[in-house]
């Protein structure tokens, strides 16, 4: 398969520019290899140039692939002037606009004044809502990191801790299991907390009865994973179970109807109106999903504003919620790979309720 620099290459090429900086880091990533943190991509037609700084030389003459390594200054930028590809009269040099600062632009200005900037939107990420073999492997392994460590956490929770304990413990084994890092800051909230969608974890301590809603992540060379379950510490109540059973009837119904051709908010919607007919649709404010990749929120949107069609190896989150203000609330969310007539769902973690 033909690799994302060199797909890149032939966008810049269609797009009229003469050359595209690459400025975001989890891009420069997926472009070239380099997990680094200091880092600017040129992309010519012909060819790219990576540049970095001494701290990076040896990890950047190993991991960086299909761009000329260039080590220089600590920032990067000051030794565009010199680079002589850079030094054309009304030079089109493409910058992406979704991720660059104001300040940087300006600085752009300063340093390359022959030069003409014009900003774009996409052209990376759009690269990477399809995934190759080789990137489907890496999340693979990034959800077995996150369900393993759900596995463990469920022995660990006892009454009395607080949600930033149990957090702690989630980061620790996911370490432990291979990941990076955790692949956001990860959400415990229990009993009236579970009713906060990003509710991260706080001093509040978990008691019997409570809902505990989990939504964590690991990092595994490069790519993430995303999974909520929520479990009842204790026994629970018949409300508890009826609202459980509910969102995980639309879960099942969106990974039954997850296809590609179906269109984005179409599949939301199919979800929605489980969750609307039973009487509960102003609790569910979000959108069914979002794409994963090299960032945890990834292109393509699953919501009611989304027009994607979704296509065969897109990998995507499926995680509807109810939260009830005051109460508490269930999210479910698996992480799936995009088929033909179907979805293959990544997650292993059980689902049914579980009563610690």
């Amino acid at each position: 398969m033909e690799s994302s620099i060199k797909r890149l290459q032939k966008i810049v090429k269609d797009e009229n520019l003469d050359c595209l900086l690459v400025t975001e880091i989890t891009n420069i990533r997926y472009l070239t290899g380099f997990s680094g943190t200091s880092a600017r991509l040129l992309v010519f037609p012909g060819k790219s140039y990576f540049f970095t700084d001494f701290r990076y030389r040896e990890q950047s003459s190993k991991q960086v692939r299909g761009a000329q390594v260039i080590v220089g200054q600590r920032d990067p930028l000051t030794d565009f002037p010199k680079f002589k590809p850079l030094k054309k009269k009304n030079l089109k040099l493409g910058f992406q606009a979704e991720s660059i600062s104001y300040s940087l632009v300006e600085k752009l200005k300063e340093l390359l004044p022959q030069a003409i900037l014009i900003p774009t939107t996409g052209l990376v990420n759009n690269l990477s809502i399809v995934k190759s073999a080789d990137e489907i492997k890496l999340i693979k392994g990034a959800v077995k990191i996150s369900d393993t460590a759900f596995e463990r956490i469920l022995g660990f929770i006892q009454p009395g801790m607080r949600e930033i304990e149990i957090a702690a413990e989630l980061e620790y084994q996911m370490k432990m299991l291979g990941s990076e890092k955790p692949a956001f800051d990860t959400i415990i909230a229990s009993g009236w907390r579970a009713a906060l969608p990003h509710g991260v974890a706080s001093d509040k301590k978990v008691k019997k009865g409570d809902f505990i809603t989990m939504d964590f992540g690991a990092k595994y060379n490069g790519y993430h994973s995303d999974i909520t379950r929520t479990v009842v510490l204790g026994k629970a109540t018949p409300r508890q179970k009826k609202i459980y059973n509910l969102v995980l009837k639309a879960q099942t119904a969106g990974i039954r109807n997850a296809r590609a051709g179906i269109v984005a908010k179409n599949l939301d919607g199919k979800v929605r109106k489980i969750i609307s007919r039973a009487g509960y649709g102003k609790y569910f404010g979000h959108g069914l999903g979002h794409g994963l990749g090299t960032v945890v929120h990834d292109s393509p949107a699953v919501s009611t504003l989304s027009d994607t069609v979704l296509k065969p190896n897109m990998v995507i989150t499926i995680e509807p919620g109810i939260y009830i203000p005051q109460w508490g609330g269930v999210r479910i969310e698996d992480d799936v790979v995009i088929r033909r007539n179907s979805c293959l769902v990544l997650n292993k973690a059980e689902k049914q309720l579980i009563e610690l």
